[in-house]
């Protein structure tokens, strides 16, 4: 036999799994990285919809953080939307994962239905939640009406329509639930047992044992959460359109105006950008002090190896 009709079944074999893979990189390549480097070319000009571009080097990026007070104002709501949303996601789903974990009768029913709303669409999603939410005949101002409550303007009101936006995006945390849920029926029952023999309390076993093993999953929820609150447009947007008097403009709104209402593309990717930046310190800084509570199977708390 030949040396090449020898090497052409080695060749094809190990090809082979590049072939299997190779959709999910052409995806990639196509659908991620290369609008990713076309954004990020895109904010170093001027770049209207219809017209004439032309390059502005970091223009956009110096206009928008000193001479656009919308940019800033936009970021603190966010923020502060952040603030408030990331905690609540994580604490609300860690207790039910916890609730669902433990629970004898209907897991499999609660589980779904937890679940469920996280699967809806964003715009039917919003529809549920502007019924619930008008003043003039939501269900919620209903159930209110029989403690003797006047009607509340949830959506017009400046300082609650914040809080409305965090309760409708919460309805949403199934996903992170079932991630935790997931985490928890990992951790080894031989560690609770072993717990319980020497006398630890229930509270701290929660403390020492389940908080810091499912740390990894607490962390990509983490993240994921960050993410999330900074991404929020769709029920802002449909919900209230930033509104009342700019209470819940945030700052995925304020990108998806200059973008689409004020047709300035590279404007709009310099804000982007902007956020992406924004959201990598965030999520490295909680790597960073995940590193003194989370537990990672192989890795000592030092950082160092088992031996």
């Amino acid at each position: 036999m030949s040396h090449d009709s020898r090497a052409r079944p080695r060749l094809r074999i190990s090809l082979t799994p590049y072939l299997f893979i190779s959709p999910w990189v052409l995806g990639f390549l196509l659908f991620t990285l290369g609008p990713l480097v076309f954004s990020l070319t895109m904010s170093f000009y001027d770049w209207p919809v219809v017209g004439e571009r032309s390059f502005v080097g970091f223009g956009n990026y110096r206009s928008m953080l000193t001479e656009d007070p919308m940019f800033w104002e936009s970021l603190g709501i966010t923020t502060r939307f952040a603030l408030i949303y990331v905690p609540f996601n994580i604490v609300l789903s860690f207790l039910l994962a916890l609730m669902l974990h433990h629970a004898r009768f209907g897991a499999g029913f609660f589980r779904t239905a937890f679940y469920l709303p996280s699967v809806i669409s964003g715009v039917a999603l919003v529809m549920i939640w502007n019924w619930i939410y008008s003043q003039e005949y939501g269900l919620l101002n209903y159930m209110l009406s029989f403690a003797g409550v006047e009607p509340v303007n949830w959506l017009g009101d400046k300082q609650i329509a914040v809080v409305a936006i965090i309760i409708a995006s919460l309805w949403g945390l199934g996903g992170t639930m079932l991630i935790l849920l997931t985490g928890l029926k990992g951790i080894p029952r031989e560690l609770y047992e072993a717990a319980t023999v020497s006398g630890v309390p229930g509270w701290a076993q929660t403390v020492y044992i389940t908080i810091p093993m499912l740390g990894p999953m607490l962390v990509f929820t983490f993240i994921t959460s960050i993410i999330s609150a900074f991404q929020q447009l769709t029920i802002a947007l449909l919900l209230t359109k930033g509104g009342p008097q700019k209470a819940t403009y945030f700052f995925a709104m304020y990108i998806y105006d200059n973008a689409f209402k004020f047709y300035d593309m590279g404007y709009a990717a310099a804000g982007s950008w902007i956020m992406f930046l924004f959201v990598l310190a965030l999520s490295l800084l909680v790597m960073r002090w995940s590193a003194a509570w989370s537990y990672y199977e192989g890795e000592l708390k030092s950082g160092g190896r088992d031996a």
